[in-house]
């Protein structure tokens, strides 16, 4: 039998591994391998764990005590650390046979929702981090600074601790409340929005009433299986239409076509809220 040789840069590799130098050829020693390469150049008292007030609100959140605007508020008040990795755009093989990266450049993780829409991961500590991504690196910024960049990159949505037992969807209106530095109210919690949705139902024919309600994609199911009342990825808010009995099908047709093309239009609703779903009901 013929014996099968490792390609030379596969070979080479192996052979560097463990060794004094890099794969360049270049030694370790003397070298800065830690210093300021991380977080700790803008966070040097860091040590990387989750801010207690981050916890405690997602702990509360879980726990029934309230709804998802306590969580994104905690946030504002804190650092996370997002995930960069190394991309070799080109490489070469040394005198010595060792394969060198000549050229890298370090890129943001970024995810994709289910609607395609792009996703910046962050992350509460370095361990959530490390547990998701061990390759990649974490670069520690305050979430005002992260949701800035992803507002600028055309990014909707931001998940925190993504592959945790209960991560949290912050949706793009108050992505962007954090980019601003301002307080955010969920849509199915605002009064502005309600009202709203009261006055594109005025005059009518056949409506008794309309509201609002938390929508189906509020709700985030946690790696146990409890449905927790927030951190989903939406729709967020439920606007719920009452009806009058008898209509017909083109009667409800027709109304539910002139309700619609108001709510388009309605500034309250195109800013607070991401994404939305119409419920039915029929006056008593």
């Amino acid at each position: 039998m013929t014996e099968r040789r490792l390609p030379a840069h596969i070979a080479a590799q192996l052979a560097s591994a463990g060794g004094t130098e890099d794969t360049g050829g270049q030694a370790w020693a003397g070298r800065n391998l830690g210093e300021g390469t991380s977080h700790t150049h803008r966070f040097p008292d860091d040590d990387g764990a989750a801010a207690a007030a981050v916890l405690d609100a997602l702990a509360g959140l879980r726990a029934g005590a309230g709804d998802e605007s306590p969580v994104v508020a905690a946030l504002a008040r804190t650092r996370v650390f997002v995930p960069v990795v190394a991309e070799v755009s080109s490489s070469t093989v040394t005198a010595s046979g060792h394969v060198a990266d000549k050229e890298a450049d370090m890129a943001l993780v970024s995810l994709r929702a289910a609607d395609g829409r792009p996703v910046l991961p962050v992350f509460t500590s370095t361990a959530a981090l490390a547990a998701w991504h061990p390759q990649a690196r974490p670069v520690a910024t305050d979430v005002r600074r992260a949701a800035v960049a992803a507002v600028k990159d055309g990014t909707q949505l931001l998940v925190l601790d993504p592959g945790a037992d209960l991560p949290f969807v912050v949706r793009r209106p108050a992505l962007w409340a954090l980019a601003q530095g301002r307080a955010w109210t969920p849509s199915y919690r605002s009064p502005a929005v309600a009202e709203a949705v009261r006055r594109c139902a005025e005059g009518l024919p056949g409506v008794a009433s309309a509201g609002t309600a938390p929508g189906s994609g509020v709700a985030a199911r946690a790696a146990d299986g409890t449905v927790v009342d927030g951190g989903g990825a939406g729709p967020e808010l439920a606007v719920v239409l009452s009806l009058h009995a008898g209509l017909d099908r083109t009667q409800v047709d027709d109304v539910l076509a002139r309700f619609q093309a108001r709510l388009s239009v309605e500034p309250a609703l195109a800013e607070d809220v991401d994404s939305m779903q119409l419920r039915l009901t029929t006056a008593g």
